[in-house]
């Protein structure tokens, strides 16, 4: 089963959730939640999936718990494909 693992820098607190593009090697989404209680880690994995079609159980985060720069793994889906899919 394909899976990657994805360098996202996060902009919480956002007008809307999108993902705005590339950001050196990283992929920078903004959400509209806010950094605290893990509300926006949430936010994040749940956009994620959404927008690659894929159940939230195969998103996951690896590291960034409270910085803006995140590593998130996500299975069953190939690193082109996952890019493709976010529009990056």
């Amino acid at each position: 089963m394909d899976s990657c693992e994805l360098k996202i820098k996060v902009v919480p607190n956002a007008s809307k959730t999108q993902v705005v593009g590339m950001l050196g090697d990283a992929l920078k989404i903004k959400l509209q939640a806010v950094p605290e209680d893990g509300k926006a880690n949430k936010a994040l994995l749940e956009f994620l999936a959404e927008k690659l079609g894929l159940p939230k159980k195969s998103v996951e985060l690896v590291t960034g718990e409270t910085a803006r720069e995140k590593r998130v793994r996500i299975t069953g889906i190939s690193p082109d494909e996952a890019m493709r899919n976010l529009g990056a």
